[in-house]
């Protein structure tokens, strides 16, 4: 039986020394291999150890064969020339993000790129870096927060109904929102149509984390992923929206897609890895091509993932619409780390990775936000083709968190919230205003990239630590 093996017949087999072989005993006392006989679970061993590539996304013996599959004996080789590539605010960007997407435009699958005003670094690719690959996708380029998004609702309610029900809908965010690793709803729709899509059954990685997506439809995750109440103020008659210019009361919200999609990142991020090696700084850019059996499978699960964290958004707007007892006179929904198949001005398809950014091509609406103090703005794009037709998708930070923490108090961000008149349920002093950057003068940094329609200003926030 296969529960009667030792590390001694794994050596035999070729097994390396080391944790690996204590690893693959541990599978094989799982209830699907107990009753396979010694020889068998031998043969599959070796199989293992001879083409580990082929196990890595297998359920079960996945952390066996990453174990086994060996180190790179060379690293892919970067292109010596930086590729030219616009940088909107370059002075307004810290070096640390222009270093990042310089070694980004050395990949030999880079076709161009470009860094938005709120830049700052990251991993991979900077937070607001764009990068155009050639039939490739990088997975820590999408990032590990794949598809997420802001979605806007707008109500016919005047924005005095904040207010004059101030009460009743902090009562309400607190209610119907959920946020972190331990907050999930009691009952959820278990019937969403997201769920019945094959990749949940067809892709590992996807399958494994399909309980707890489940779970989670409908919840926020937390650092700067907030749910809130504000006043939208649509300003140019042509807002696309088809409403009327003045002030409505709207919902506002910005998160992910979850434990779904940081299982898929981290996972095809090391496939990645192995079979793409990387000199140590560009290492986490590591691509899959889309050519590839892999590539083809993170593209997919990407997919999913980004219409899980679309689930989300719609489920959390359901919910309050049904509180409020009103329909949305008009939603506006857009999203980040992704990528998407595009061709560029050139005429020329290419894979557009968006690591923090937004898309703006000709006539696509969006929202950018600010701060928990300071306006967001629905915006149309341009469709510029120098920016890839993208457009920041935020302030950006000015501070990193651990700098926020020690630079900014408590009394400072209180001070703060009451000058703006605004409530924060939860939330850090890593998500401070103070430690973003002014909104006014990143959405200065890219007026050719997109046309202001109105602005969403924040009165009641509901984060993550309520």
């Amino acid at each position: 039986m296969a529960n009667q093996l030792r590390g001694n017949d794994l050596r035999k087999i070729g097994f390396p020394e080391g944790p690996v072989i204590s690893r693959a005993l541990d599978v094989l006392t799982q209830k699907n291999f107990r009753k396979m006989d010694k020889g068998s679970a031998l043969a599959l061993l070796k199989q293992i150890k001879d083409d580990p590539f082929k196990y890595v996304r297998d359920e079960n013996w996945r952390p066996v064969a990453e174990l086994l599959v060996p180190p790179p004996s060379r690293d892919v080789a970067l292109n010596p020339k930086i590729k030219d590539y616009r940088r909107y605010g370059n002075d307004f960007i810290e070096d640390g993000a222009r270093k990042q997407m310089d070694v980004a435009m050395q990949l030999p699958i880079t076709l161009d790129g470009a860094l938005m005003p709120d830049a700052h670094q990251g991993y991979g690719l900077p937070i607001g870096g764009v990068l155009a690959a050639d039939n490739a996708v990088i997975p820590y380029g999408v990032g590990m927060d794949i598809g997420c998004r802001m979605a806007l609702s707008v109500f016919e309610l005047p924005a005095t109904y904040l207010e004059q029900r101030r009460q009743e809908l902090r009562k309400l965010l607190l209610h119907h929102t959920r946020f972190g690793n331990k907050e999930v709803f009691k009952k959820v729709n278990q019937d969403d149509p997201i769920f019945e899509r094959p990749e949940f059954r067809e892709i590992a990685v996807a399958r494994h984390k399909l309980d707890s997506a489940v779970k989670q439809l409908g919840s926020s995750g937390s650092g700067n992923h907030f749910v809130e109440f504000g006043v939208v103020d649509l300003t140019d008659p042509a807002n696309d929206l088809k409403l009327p210019v003045g002030q409505y009361l709207g919902v506002l919200s910005h998160s992910g897609s979850r434990g779904l999609g940081a299982a898929i990142a981290q996972h095809y991020t090391k496939v990645a890895m192995a079979k793409c090696p990387l000199p140590p700084e560009a290492r986490h850019l590591a691509w899959l091509s889309l050519d590839s059996q892999e590539g083809q499978e993170y593209w997919a699960a990407m997919n999913l993932a980004g219409d899980y964290a679309s689930a989300c958004h719609h489920d959390i707007h359901r919910r309050i619409s049904q509180a409020l007892g009103e329909k949305p006179l008009a939603q506006v929904e857009n999203h980040h780390n992704f990528a998407w198949k595009e061709v560029l001005a050139n005429g020329r398809t290419a894979i557009v990775h968006r690591k923090g950014a937004t898309p703006a091509g000709e006539g696509v609406l969006g929202i950018i936000p600010g701060s928990m103090t300071a306006p967001g703005f629905i915006v149309r794009g341009r469709g510029e083709p120098d920016s890839l037709s993208s457009a920041s998708h935020g302030a950006g930070r000015r501070l990193s968190r651990t700098q926020a923490k020690t630079q900014i108090s408590a009394g400072q961000l209180q001070r703060e919230l009451r000058d703006h008149g605004v409530e924060l349920f939860g939330g850090g002093l890593d998500e401070a205003p103070a430690a973003y950057k002014d909104i006014r003068q990143v959405m200065a940094h890219q007026r050719e990239l997109v046309d202001v329609l109105g602005s969403f200003t924040p009165k009641i926030v509901r984060m993550d630590g309520a």
